[in-house]
């Protein structure tokens, strides 16, 4: 079975196929989940809000200027959303960042202070922990969805997981004095 490239299923959508944009759908849910996880964390929130993401790229899909850019422009309709939703949700933080850290220190008995120190990190940087550690991809498709490459990438995530293992120390050492 040939998996037709997001161009070509974008100007079908365009065109009124909506078999081709529901095609898309399926391909970038999961990783439009983590970029709203990183802004919302409440996973009801989430959902939501991809749903809400998705049915707006829908309708402004013919506004794309490059199809071949659908994953960047995806991603930046559901971080919008999901700040959108943030503020009419104030009270909503960051709850699901615990799969995060225990995928990014399995062996580490202190799981909480990891997630601590993730909830602490700016958005974007916790955007970039969850496309990596939640959904398991790779440099490449997080710098297509971020429109970054991947050698930033690779040095924000370093910064990212230098950052939570500060926080974690920091934390360590006021514990024992």
């Amino acid at each position: 079975l040939k998996v037709k490239p997001d161009e070509e299923l974008v100007l079908a959508a365009t065109g009124g196929d909506l078999d081709s944009f529901l095609v898309l759908c399926q391909r970038y849910y999961p990783a439009m989940v983590a970029v709203t996880r990183a802004v919302l964390g409440d996973e009801h929130l989430c959902e939501d809000a991809v749903q809400e993401a998705l049915a707006k790229a829908c309708r402004k899909l013919d506004s794309l200027k490059k199809p071949s850019r659908f994953g960047a422009w995806l991603t930046a309709v559901c971080r919008n959303e999901a700040r959108s939703v943030l503020r009419r949700t104030p009270k909503a933080e960051s709850l699901g960042n615990r799969d995060v850290a225990e995928k990014m220190h399995e062996e580490d008995p202190d799981v909480e202070l990891v997630r601590q120190a993730i909830a602490n990190l700016p958005v974007d940087a916790r955007e970039l922990l969850y496309l990596k550690y939640r959904n398991e991809l790779s440099y490449q498709t997080i710098s297509d969805l971020l429109d970054i490459t991947p050698q930033s990438v690779h040095g924000r995530l370093q910064r990212a997981r230098q950052s939570v293992s500060e926080y974690v120390e920091r934390q360590r050492d006021r514990r024992l004095s």
